[in-house]
């Protein structure tokens, strides 16, 4: 099937859905190495990359599958990898050089119950740090996490935006319960998709700088490889042309722009889902699968007389600290659900300087049950 023909009302499953919105977003690169429980995304682009006249490669292990994804995105074409969280951890190194040498491509984990091998097929939101802090240094991040198969596809379209506005690797924190799920997902024809392109230089030769920016801008320009350009790129710090400049000062420039570029257009990139959080005595906070399982809990309490808010995190990086310190000052704190530790749960709790948190951990392999997530609610309440 041809991306002209892959349109309309389609019963899939979310990994799935998050291979035919990479094609739709232009994607031709896919590079990955097998594991579960992201590998059909891999066996759909092996399937479909050939028809379009894309590249699939499987290669030899995660580390390799990153560096091919910054080789060709360098090369001017879109890219992707898939993987779950042993893999991310083999990525993280190239990772950290896609931040750094500022390169185009999006990269999906599907998380599953960890640490180490964890559960394989089950499902978790444990690798939710990696995507801040995995890669040693500073930069910013972006990271989305859908809820749906239907999601799944627009934020994979959205993350391929981000990546070509702001010049970085961008994550999509999808976990087995999304990336296994079958809905409905609708694909708009390609003519109707608000696709962001690469923003290519218009100068020439030896003119152009690679990581030249205007004082009000942080993202440069960009030219591939094989266009005539001369200059160099490397994960040492850079000066403006690209090569290796090891003062203090130029290492303090060009940090600052690494993170700037994404905390000053934080209003744009941080994407949210608010329900009656204005006038709540309690908001519950969650992101991904775990956004379907507080909903029930949540109206059922509310039959009990608690104003609840609820605040779902589509985008956990960048993380909205504005948004809770201000809700802080109105609630009488935040329930934070998720099938990890308490890693979200501590940026909440950092941010609300005006009230509690209630902490609401979950290892991953299961859900909350809605009795936990309701005494979790209440407790809060009746603190007031």
């Amino acid at each position: 099937m041809r991306i002209s023909d892959m349109h309309g009302e389609f019963f899939l499953q979310g990994n799935y859905a998050c291979a035919e919105a990479a094609i739709s977003a232009g994607c031709r690169f896919f590079g990955a190495y097998p594991i579960t429980p992201a590998s059909e995304i891999a066996e759909r682009m092996s399937y479909r990359l050939p028809q379009l006249d894309g590249v699939f490669v499987q290669f030899e292990d995660e580390i390799a599958s990153m560096a091919s994804i910054l080789g060709a995105s360098w090369a001017g074409v879109k890219s992707m990898t898939a993987t779950s969280g042993p893999g991310i951890s083999l990525m993280l190194e190239n990772i950290g050089l896609g931040m750094m040498m500022e390169t185009p491509c999006v990269v999906v984990n599907v998380q599953r119950g960890s640490p180490s091998t964890g559960l394989p097929t089950s499902w978790g939101q444990s690798d939710m740090m990696q995507a801040r802090w995995g890669s040693h240094g500073d930069y910013g991040s972006i990271a989305l996490c859908p809820k749906s198969p239907q999601e799944y596809f627009d934020l994979t379209i959205k993350a391929f935006n981000f990546s070509e506005k702001y010049r970085l690797p961008v994550f999509i924190m999808a976990d087995a319960v999304v990336g296994h799920m079958t809905e409905k997902v609708v694909i708009p024809p390609s003519e109707e998709l608000e696709l962001i392109e690469r923003k290519y230089t218009n100068k020439k030769g030896d003119q152009y700088k690679p990581y030249e920016c205007c004082d009000d801008e942080f993202v440069p320009d960009f030219a591939k490889a094989g266009d005539g350009h001369l200059y160099h790129s490397t994960g040492l710090t850079h000066n403006e042309k690209g090569y290796p400049d090891m003062s203090v000062e130029t290492h303090i420039k060009l940090v600052n722009r690494l993170i700037n570029k994404i905390r000053d257009n934080s209003e744009e990139i941080i994407l949210l889902e608010k329900r009656d959080i204005d006038d709540a005595d309690v908001i519950v906070i969650s992101y991904g699968i775990t956004s379907r399982t507080v909903i029930p809990a949540i109206e059922k309490a509310k039959k009990k007389g608690i104003k609840i808010g609820y605040l779902r995190l589509i985008t956990v990086w960048p993380f909205p600290e504005k948004l809770i310190l201000e809700l802080s000052k109105k609630v009488a704190g935040f329930v934070v659900a998720e099938l990890n530790m308490g890693q979200v749960a501590l940026e909440v709790d950092r941010c609300a300087k005006y009230c509690t948190t209630k902490w609401l951990p979950h290892p991953g392999g299961g859900m909350h049950s809605q009795s936990e997530i309701i005494k979790a609610i209440e407790e809060v309440a009746h603190a007031k």
